[in-house]
């Protein structure tokens, strides 16, 4: 089948364009569009990850949508051995046209713009954004290769978190798992190192304070980079006032799923993810705004 080739320039997508594009689009292309819409940037081993099963069925779709401007893609500069990065996506202006007129609205309402999706690339924070994204990666290809059991049921990105509760908290992400019959939602803290001890353990009183202004107890997750840290850390929070666990960044095993969560103030083991709401069983399940199956991405 041939595919649909729209000038590089651009200058505009009609209405007979976008049918033509729309009909060579798959269902999971939409989700592909989306999820890169929600979160702004996935690598292709997250895009492989989330959605694919094999590395060369994700090259050659990615291909196929960048080729149609559905997407567009940058490989930042690593300090580290010199070189270029793998391959990092952003939505391209056709696919936020796509996603635009799959939801009724304009590509403004949809709230794109090419500058500011674009801007990722050189953002400071790319590092942190990615580290978020591949935790939630990794629950989701955790969850599909479970066959059922498992499921990420939200994934909300910092930017609607911060319209939610921006004044009290500012939580990475915020998330809802389950597995094998546990359900447990959470605001995740992904730690890169780069904060001093003190501030990381200071966010926790927003968390407090939004635990009480909305009378909903969210757990809070911090993914560490090391155990030093952790233990560190862990020392410094002492009791809090609302369920704090802590991990180390890992991709084994099951990763972020498994038995890697310590609950502060607890002599616990290491309890798995979804274990987490035994820890902690009188948690009314809900964030401050209840997410209605919405996986969020």
């Amino acid at each position: 089948m041939p595919v649909t080739r729209i000038p590089l320039g651009l200058p505009r997508l009609d209405a007979d364009a976008l049918v033509e594009l729309a009909a060579r689009l798959t269902p999971r292309d939409y989700d592909i569009l989306g999820c890169l819409h929600q979160h702004r940037v996935l690598t292709t081993h997250q895009i492989q990850k989330i959605f694919f099963t094999l590395p060369q069925p994700t090259r050659r779709r990615l291909a196929i949508l960048h080729r149609l401007h559905t997407v567009t893609r940058f490989r930042p500069w690593t300090a580290y051995g010199g070189g270029s990065a793998p391959a990092h996506w952003i939505l391209g202006r056709a696919g936020a046209a796509l996603l635009a007129a799959k939801e009724g609205v304009t590509v403004s309402q949809l709230g794109y713009h090419p500058d500011v999706a674009m801007a990722v690339s050189v953002s400071k924070k790319l590092g942190h954004q990615i580290g978020v994204n591949d935790f939630f990666a990794d629950l989701h290809h955790y969850a599909r290769r479970s066959e059922g059991s498992a499921e990420v049921r939200a994934w909300w990105p910092e930017r609607r978190c911060a319209q939610l509760w921006g004044d009290l908290a500012r939580p990475d992400a915020y998330g809802r798992w389950a597995e094998n019959g546990r359900e447990i939602d959470f605001f995740l803290e992904h730690d890169t190192g780069s904060e001093p001890l003190a501030r990381v353990a200071a966010k926790l009183n927003g968390y407090a304070d939004l635990a009480e202004a909305t009378r909903i107890t969210t757990p809070v997750l911090l993914w560490l980079p090391g155990r030093a840290r952790e233990s560190h850390l862990r020392e410094l929070i002492g009791e809090t006032d609302v369920p704090v666990a802590t991990a180390v960044h890992t991709t084994v095993g099951d990763g972020p799923a498994g038995p890697v969560w310590l609950p502060v103030g607890s002599p616990s083991p290491r309890l798995r993810l979804a274990q987490l709401a035994d820890a902690w069983p009188d948690l009314i399940l809900g964030a401050a705004s209840e997410p209605a199956g919405d996986d969020g991405r």
